[in-house]
């Protein structure tokens, strides 16, 4: 093992990993910062560059642009609530609110730092446990997947205010039978299609999250008279430091999304998404007092969480990928694509086989998270700059890019009248106070849970005990009833309150 970790730090750290590492980090940067063009796409464009290269150049060329386009989609998410990856989703939550306050700098820095520091991580969990956590994600069947993503889906709680439980469920329900349209995978059949041809592939992540988010928005901005509700979002950058007794409300977060992440992205198919939803679950759940009301309007604690998770799960999902041959998400499918080009096989075997791939790889992951951090921190003021375009012209960029990336995607003119309208569902909802976290949480989990949820049935031959006859299975719904009753015990706190207060006038 030692003699492959140095194998492996003196191909990272040699001139042409360095080189490699820089050119894909900056790469993948610039292509997730555009709506539309996430790391499958970021990759995909770099395959061609990397057949000419040595297997384990190639392979630091795309970890870097990995989780450089990653760190590309939060700045989007960050600056013009644009989430072009579904693993940025949760980022925008609290990451956009800063920028509207004027705290742009300090939103991207912490970033860039908590992208960093889940990276780096994540890294050393990698290098340390890659082996025994291979194991650990082989020992997870149909049943417990399923369990993990309703426990995904108790989110919800995080993402609904005090009486807007049940709003948010309903947001959640919706989200979750849009993800049902289109041919259903198993029988083949028509499901919501309406007779038409343009919902048979289903409705794409890309347009229902530009379009709830980034049109959306843009929309109201249009609609909304000068004046009147919430302000437009400010042109300063704000300072990039942050206050130390920021870094100690940070740092208990960043380590705790860190290890959830990466233990998330380790197992095959749940990815950074759900990583990120989950950190940003947790850490509101375990928020108390004015820490708790301030997520959803520009946390530190809600912007810090997603950010190292899914970082941390990027890194973990090369777990499966290098240890099993099993890609665990659909950039490190594009991957073992790559690998097998090559001439590779990835599986227990590489690591024997081809140590200086393995090794180069993981090794690799500590010095792109460095040139990552110095690559972007300087950038930052003029990233920025985005916010000082006047309004207008920011407003048409945001619709410019919603549509473009949209349409890009399909090529087909009904994704954007499909688009339109979810943006004015989008906006009456809004208007009644439905959360709208929650329908893009259910619409990413709707498709797993499904498939998931059949394949345990058909194991446990249509019975649903499958729920409590695995210990792990039992364990994570077990988990997931106790955050369903979290939001129940404050509405009932809230109703004693009120009465005690009552009492308490009537004897004065």
């Amino acid at each position: 093992m030692m003699e492959g970790m140095l194998t492996g730090l003196s191909a990272a750290l040699s001139w042409q990993g360095i080189l490699y590492v820089m050119m894909g980090c900056l790469v993948g940067t610039f292509i997730g910062m555009l709506p539309g063009l996430g790391p499958i796409t970021a990759i995909a464009l770099m395959i061609p560059v990397t057949y000419s290269i040595d297997p384990s150049y190639g392979m630091i060329l795309m970890a870097g642009v990995y989780y450089g386009a990653i760190f590309g989609g939060s700045t989007s998410s960050i600056l013009i609530n644009a989430p072009g990856v579904a693993g940025t989703v949760a980022t925008s939550f609290d990451g956009y609110p800063l920028a509207r306050k004027g705290q742009a700098g300090k939103a991207l820095a912490l970033a860039a730092y908590a992208s960093f520091s889940g990276g780096t991580l994540a890294a050393v969990f990698l290098m340390v446990a890659a082996p025994l956590l291979a194991k650990v994600s082989l020992s997870f069947w149909s049943a417990d997947y399923f369990a993990l993503m309703v426990m995904g889906l108790t989110a919800i709680a995080a993402f609904s205010n005090r009486g807007q439980f049940l709003k948010a469920v309903m947001m959640t329900l919706l989200g979750i039978m849009l993800a049902t349209v289109g041919i259903d995978p198993s029988s083949g059949a028509e499901r919501f299609t309406f007779g038409s041809s343009d919902l048979l592939d289903g409705i794409s992540f890309l347009l229902v999250a530009m379009s709830i988010f980034a049109l959306s928005e843009a929309l109201s901005g249009v609609l909304r008279p000068d004046g009147k509700k919430a302000p437009a979002p400010s042109s300063k950058m704000g300072d990039l430091r942050l206050s130390r007794e920021e870094i100690r409300d940070v740092a208990p977060v960043i380590g705790r999304s860190s290890i959830l992440g990466f233990l998330i992205g380790i197992l095959p198919g749940a990815g950074a998404t759900i990583a990120s939803f989950l950190a940003y679950a947790t850490e509101r759940n375990l928020a108390r007092g004015e820490k708790k009301k301030q997520f959803g309007q520009g946390s530190l604690r809600g912007l810090a969480a997603p950010e190292t998770a899914n970082n941390a799960a990027c890194t973990g999902s090369f777990v499966p990928l290098l240890t099993l041959g099993i890609p665990g998400s659909g950039t490190t499918a594009v991957m073992l694509g790559a690998l097998i080009a090559y001439g590779l096989q990835p599986g227990p075997l590489l690591m024997h086989d081809n140590p200086d791939v393995f090794w180069a790889v993981i090794m690799s992951m500590y010095v792109g998270n460095v040139v990552l951090l110095f690559l972007n921190l300087p950038m930052i003021p003029y990233i920025a700059k985005t916010l000082a375009l006047p309004k207008p012209l920011l407003t048409v960029l945001i619709l410019f890019f919603s549509l473009i990336g949209v349409y890009l995607v399909s090529f087909n003119t009904f994704d954007l009248y499909l688009m339109v309208g979810f943006a004015v569902l989008s906006l009456i909802l809004r208007q009644l106070n439905f959360p709208m976290a929650p329908l893009i949480l259910g619409f990413i989990l709707g498709g797993m849970l499904e498939s998931n949820f059949r394949r345990a049935m058909m194991i446990a031959d249509g019975s649903i005990a499958f729920l409590w006859e695995r210990p792990l299975t039992l364990c994570i719904t077990l988990v997931s009833l106790a955050l369903l009753l979290v939001p129940l015990m404050d509405f009932l706190r809230g109703l004693k309150r009120p009465a005690s207060e009552a009492e308490l006038s009537d004897n004065l």
